[in-house]
């Protein structure tokens, strides 16, 4: 199949030409979703599952693959053990002859890391150009604001600190190491001054996790309107897939042990590490300030550079939400989200519109209509 299109030279090292090159050798209709098998893999396999694809997944350790035959309905078609996950880089050519296509996570671009994910020469569902502006909170927070989303402030000096602050650190760690502050000597006692971090007002409120979906294919539905260069233009449907709170150790059970103060005395700290994920519904009402913050973010992605392809695919807005019902946004991750593992079978969002529909499968989804259609190369990078 030949594939036209127009589209920007760069994907962050990867060309038009190497994505067109790699393509012509593929025979679409036995396209095998890749994932590592990690983080939403699950959900993942058992997505590609149901729009009829063959799955592959990615791993180091045999434990592995026990694990998965404990769920057949994900359990892959074939596996590909590496000793470590940067070997991945090695096996982009076995990888093309079987015509995966990967899915991108969290975990992926952990244990690949950034620069070597962006180098990694295998059709990619998404943007990878996008992972680029997320994997920094300082070029998060001007595409945030420039979407019209409210982000908590910004300490930019920690001698500064006068009020409860949450220091966090760079990259997809599920909240590990993630602390909160109440003034310079909090600061200094607890920050590791070899990673890159960011000190965030800590706001009060509720979090919720929302789970979008683009569509940049589909000309029907809630369409997101363009801005600047894109004005007048629909860009897209925007979908609400489900939304999530998250069970964090050991702050959620630290207040029955007493006060903050108590508790530093016995030299314990409250940490943040992200265990689990429990399923929530925001009041409707708030439903319309949820998409046009998400509308915000997409139709901004398309303006973050010159010629920039946007959103593709999942997405989510981590927020929090205050007693005057007012959103704060402090992160944006431009990938599927573990947040979405509760919701295998759909949500009370994605139920709506049709049944079992899942994040992982409408991945799959978005890629078997691309394929259909004829535009697969406009959904990859």
């Amino acid at each position: 199949m030949v594939i036209e299109c127009l589209l920007p030279k760069l994907y962050m090292g990867i060309t038009e030409a190497d994505l067109r090159w790699w393509l012509s050798g593929y025979d679409v209709s036995q396209v095998m979703i890749g994932v590592v098998a990690s983080h939403s893999a699950l959900q993942i396999l058992h997505g590609a599952k149901q729009e009829g694809f063959k799955t592959l997944a990615i791993a180091v350790g045999a434990d592995k693959r026990r694990l998965y035959s404990a769920f057949p309905g994900a359990e892959p078609d074939e596996w590909l053990m590496l000793d470590d996950y940067k070997d991945l880089l090695n096996q982009v050519d076995w990888l093309r002859k079987k015509q995966v296509i990967i899915i991108p996570h969290g975990s992926l671009v952990e244990y690949l890391g950034a620069d070597n994910f962006s180098k990694l020469e295998v059709p990619t569902f998404g943007n990878r150009e996008i992972l680029r502006w997320e994997s920094s909170r300082e070029k998060q927070r001007i595409w945030l604001e420039d979407a019209g989303c409210t982000t908590p402030k910004v300490v930019t000096d920690p001698r500064d600190i006068d009020s409860p602050v949450i220091v966090k650190y760079a990259g997809a760690k599920g909240g590990r190491g993630y602390f909160v502050a109440r003034d310079y000597r909090d600061f200094r006692r607890n920050v590791n001054l070899d990673e890159e971090f960011t000190i965030q007002e800590y706001v009060l409120g509720c979090r919720y996790y929302l789970h979008f979906f683009f569509d940049p294919l589909a000309q029907d539905g809630y369409q997101v309107h363009g801005i600047k260069s894109h004005a007048g233009q629909n860009l897209g449907r925007l979908e609400l897939m489900s939304m999530d709170r998250r069970d964090e150790s050991n702050v959620d059970e630290f207040y029955k042990l007493g006060s903050l103060r108590d508790l530093r005395e016995m030299s314990l700290e409250p940490s943040f590490v992200v265990t689990g994920n429990m399923p929530v519904v925001l009041r409707e009402s708030l439903l319309p300030e949820a998409f046009r913050l998400a509308e915000g973010v997409v139709a901004t992605s398309f303006e973050l550079e010159e010629e920039s392809r946007g959103m593709i695919g999942a997405f989510c807005l981590e927020t929090i939400v205050t007693d005057k019902l007012e959103f704060r946004v402090f992160e944006i991750s431009a990938r599927i989200v573990a947040g979405s593992n509760p919701f295998v079978g759909g949500s009370p969002y994605s139920n709506i519109n049709e049944s079992e529909m899942s994040t992982g499968r409408r991945i799959s989804r978005c890629i078997r209509k691309a394929i259909e259609t004829g535009n697969l190369i406009d959904i990859l990078s």
